[in-house]
């Protein structure tokens, strides 16, 4: 199962805390953050807040500009470029899931998937799209390439402020979790040419249910 409560330094702590908050838009883009303002915001030093800029920077969630560092944030050409890479990537890591996954992971996948759709009853976006990400962090691990795991695991993470409002639809709720079923099932049979096949469809339907609701309100 995934674990979200490993340990963690202060530095690499600060760091994912803003760089889910920036992804999930509670900074929203152009948005000025100050070492002095994070601080007092999170009851730390400025030291490792200003090592988590330097990260963020590195990761181009933010810039340096002339009123200090500003969120970028993730912007509509990101998220076609993180869609055309899934597109490519994640169907062949699903392939090798197919393939290379253990029991324990078929468990895991299984366990993951039934508390997504129970989420999807409950309309709690917040947790089905925990849920949805735990599905695919799983995949990533199954398909035995640490490598194809830590190439797609951040692009993923990237977009979750879109995942969010994506599955806040019921609709495309309960499809991604008939998608997510389809994978499964073709995983459980060992069927790489399917596993490939469903997840493609996924990313792609996906895709367009992400760029459909953000084409007129881009951040």
């Amino acid at each position: 199962m995934i674990n979200r409560h490993k340990s963690l330094s202060l530095a690499d702590y600060i760091f994912e805390k803003l760089e889910t908050d920036v992804l999930s838009g509670v900074y929203a883009y152009g948005e000025v953050l100050t070492e002095a303002r994070l601080s007092e915001e999170l009851g730390v030093s400025r030291t490792p807040i200003r090592e988590a800029i330097k990260r963020l920077m590195q990761e181009n969630l933010v810039q340096e500009t002339a009123k200090g560092v500003t969120v970028l944030g993730i912007t509509k050409k990101d998220i076609e470029d993180i869609f055309d890479i899934r597109e490519r990537l994640e169907g062949f890591a699903a392939a090798l899931a197919a393939k290379n996954a253990t029991e324990e992971d078929k468990d895991n996948l299984k366990q993951i998937l039934d508390l997504q759709e129970f989420y999807t009853t409950k309309s709690d976006a917040e947790r089905i799209k925990n849920m949805d990400s735990d599905f695919h962090s799983l995949l990533y691990n199954a398909c035995g390439s640490p490598i194809l795991a830590n190439t797609l695991l951040p692009l993923h993470k990237k977009v979750q402020k879109y995942r969010k409002t994506s599955v806040s639809d019921g609709s495309r709720a309960q499809r991604s979790v008939d998608e997510h079923r389809a994978i499964l099932d073709a995983i459980l049979s060992g069927d790489a040419e399917k596993a490939e096949r469903v997840t493609l469809e996924h990313i792609r339907n996906a895709r367009e249910s992400i760029l459909v609701r953000r084409k007129q309100n881009w951040d």
